[in-house]
């Protein structure tokens, strides 16, 4: 039986449960972008950042809310959602401290080609995320596609080193 009071324990409760709906928060919302980039909502993508936040992909580096609603609604973009895409973001390694929160994944990018569906690129990420009066946002998300560059592989073992 754990020592202390009953109002110590409950106490150590709230604060564990208040953690996990933190770390659950940040993984839905997270998750949520793959469905909302591959059906192009544009504005709801670019909410799930802060209103200055970026968006760092080895192709591309968008800072605020403006450029990102405008890689959604690019034309590459559209063309890849015509022809069939899904951006699959696998379960993220979340640490939550306080009101900063990171997180790592992998994502993929599956394409229609040819009649089949074909892996564009595998990518690592690392989420820096917040906790504002509108609830989680990402302050910066950096991926790197995993085809042999250090960086990649270095965003992934970021949960080692304590980052994520």
């Amino acid at each position: 039986m754990t020592e202390g009071t009953a109002q110590e324990r409950l106490a150590g409760l709230e604060r564990r449960l208040a953690h996990l709906e933190d770390e659950r928060a940040v993984a839905r919302l997270i998750a949520a972008y793959g469905p909302l980039v591959d059906s192009g909502s544009a504005e709801a993508v670019a909410a799930l950042w802060e209103p200055d936040g970026v968006y760092d992909v080895d192709e591309l580096l968008m800072r605020g809310r403006e450029e990102i609603t405008a890689m959604v609604r690019s034309d590459a973009h559209r063309g890849w959602i015509a022809g069939g895409c899904a951006h699959v973001v696998g379960p993220a390694h979340v640490t939550v401290d306080g009101d900063e929160a990171v997180a790592v994944c992998h994502s993929l990018m599956v394409v229609r080609e040819d009649g089949a569906c074909t892996v564009r690129r595998a990518t690592a990420n690392h989420w820096r995320l917040r906790r504002g009066p509108d609830g989680w946002r990402v302050a910066v998300r950096t991926s790197r596609v995993l085809d042999g560059r250090p960086e990649s592989p270095a965003l992934l073992a970021s949960l080692l080193a304590g980052t994520a």
